[in-house]
This record gives structure tokens, C-alpha cells and sequence, in this order.
């Protein structure tokens, strides 16, 4: 999800310095910056590629026949939303973890200092295990479910279920990218983040609260 703190910068040179990938690249001077054009392009590679993943898989849950008795290691029926729960529990702490690394490689939790390399890397790794632990959850869904629109809230579930992986290749685009605005990143990982938390309060919580959103 993120790369390393790396200052890949010669001495003898002076150079700018961005973040990109949760780590710090040095760019020297003596590169172009990207044109306002070619900026545009690549943002629109990136939006592109979000709403392809997106749309591909808003279409295939809503034509797949949904299979109600479709398990969850091991788990069906009330078993199988009860782990999703906690599993999708866990994924927002993961998110939260994320975030929270995230804005100390930024500098912006106060009173700790400048993130030391080995923050880069439990940031990556936290990535990781987020996105691998989604896809239990996200498979069940899909086949259990698929796409359905029988109220607001099982319709924001669905389509926020779908846009969480497009999400996530543009977060791997953006940090991948050399060539993107410093705002790009910070602004995928956040969408990210909102997009979790959302399936958590329509999903999780919903379930532990009875089967209905609070205040509903």
C-alpha cells in the first residue's frame, strides 16, 4: 500500500522532495515537473480505471442469481453476517491504523517527531492484511447476495462494496505514479477510509444494533 521512506538524492545535487507511496521520493531538479496536461491524463487513467473495476462488479452482482445458502467458513444464514461483522469490525481498526500511520509519515499527529522508516512498512503491511482480510468477506457477499437495491441501505452497501475495489487500484496507481500532485494520494487513501467506514455503519453495524441503522 505504501513504500518505504527512501532519499534516493546524490549529495552533489539539490532536489525536491515529495511524498508518494507513504514514503518520501526525491525527484532532482534537473527532471520536468509533469505539465497541467499530462497531470489531467494520468488523473483520468486513474478515475477510469476505479469506475471500470466498479462498474464490472456492479454488473455481475446484479445479474448473478444470489445463493442464500452460500457459506462463510463453515457459517451460513445469521452465523455467516454474525463473522462478516466482526471481520468487517476488524477491517475498519486496520483502516484506522492506516490513517493514523498514514498522517504521522505526513506530520501531521503532533508531538511525535518525524516517522522513522519502519513506519512506511507497517503502514505497507497493514495494507495488506486490510485488503487480504476484505476478500472472504467481499467473495460471500457477491455470491451469497450480489448487488441489490431493495432498500437505500442495502443499495449504498452494494455499490460502496463494489467501489472499494475500484478504490483501491487507484490508490495502487496513485502510489505506483511518480507524476501525480502530492494532494492525489492522501486524497485516495482518505476515499478509501470513507468508503470502509461506510460499509461498516450499512453492514456491522446494522447488524449488531438489530438489524436496523441507529436512529432508524
Amino acid at each position: 500500500m505504501a513504500d518505504s521512506v527512501t532519499l534516493a538524492v546524490p549529495e552533489h545535487r539539490p532536489a525536491l522532495r515529495h511524498w508518494n507511496g507513504g514514503g518520501m521520493t526525491a525527484t532532482g531538479l534537473g527532471q520536468h515537473p509533469p505539465t497541467g496536461g499530462s497531470t489531467v491524463r494520468r488523473l483520468a487513467w486513474v478515475i477510469a480505471a476505479a469506475a471500470a473495476v466498479t462498474a464490472a462488479l456492479a454488473v455481475f452482482g446484479a445479474e448473478h442469481s444470489p445463493n442464500y445458502t452460500f457459506g462463510l467458513f463453515g457459517s451460513s444464514g445469521t452465523g455467516a453476517i454474525s463473522l462478516k461483522s466482526r471481520i468487517s469490525t476488524g477491517i475498519l481498526a486496520l483502516a484506522l491504523v492506516q490513517l493514523l500511520l498514514a498522517l504521522w509519515m505526513y506530520g501531521r499527529v503532533p508531538g511525535v517527531g518525524a516517522a522513522p522508516s519502519q513506519v512506511g512498512r507497517l503502514h505497507r503491511a497493514t495494507g495488506i492484511v486490510l485488503f487480504l482480510a476484505t476478500l472472504p468477506v467481499a467473495v460471500h457477499c457477491m455470491v451469497a447476495y450480489g448487488v441489490q437495491t431493495t432498500s437505500a441501505r442495502v443499495t449504498v452497501h452494494s455499490l460502496a462494496g463494489c467501489f472499494f475495489y475500484g478504490a483501491f487500484l487507484s490508490k495502487i496507481l496513485v502510489v505506483r505514479s511518480r507524476q501525480l500532485p502530492g494532494w492525489v494520494l492522501p486524497t485516495a487513501g482518505g476515499v478509501l477510509v470513507a468508503v470502509i467506514a461506510v460499509l461498516w455503519y450499512s453492514g456491522a453495524l446494522w447488524f449488531f444494533n438489530g438489524y436496523q441503522l441507529p436512529g432508524g
